[in-house]
């Protein structure tokens, strides 16, 4: 996976959200100087869906005015090669700018995901907080 230390603020972050997989985070970078955080979502997890939400809102469009240099979307191999997009489906974080750092993302989802993201006992994905 080469060196994490640029990570390790996101990739930490990223472990506490509910329904994330224990399947491996990947990381990496572009030639152009991009980058990219790669991981699993336990799409049979009851808060699955908000957490994709939420981070379709904090990091595809947070608002007209306010957009981050980045973009977080679905990757899968083609479903009939491998049987289905359960097991295969992924879901990455890409920059759009270099300067702007992963740590740099793991502060806009804590500040506008329900806090503790840890802490699914309050429903607050649930609840659209």
């Amino acid at each position: 996976m080469g060196d994490t230390r640029d990570f390790d603020k996101l990739l930490a972050y990223l472990k506490r959200v509910p329904a994330m997989s224990p399947a491996a985070i990947g990381t990496g970078r572009f030639d152009d100087g991009n980058w990219w955080v790669k991981f699993g979502i336990d799409i049979t997890h009851p808060l699955a869906w908000h957490v994709v939400q939420e981070f379709g809102c904090v990091l595809n469009y947070l608002s007209v005015k306010e957009r981050l240099p980045t973009v977080f979307m679905p990757v899968s191999p083609a479903p009939y090669l491998n049987g289905g997009p359960e097991d295969y489906l992924s879901w990455v974080i890409e920059s759009k700018d270099p300067s702007f750092q992963p740590g740099t993302v793991a502060d806009w989802l804590e500040g506008r995901l329900p806090r503790p993201v840890d802490d699914s006992e309050q429903g607050e994905f649930a609840d659209g907080a």
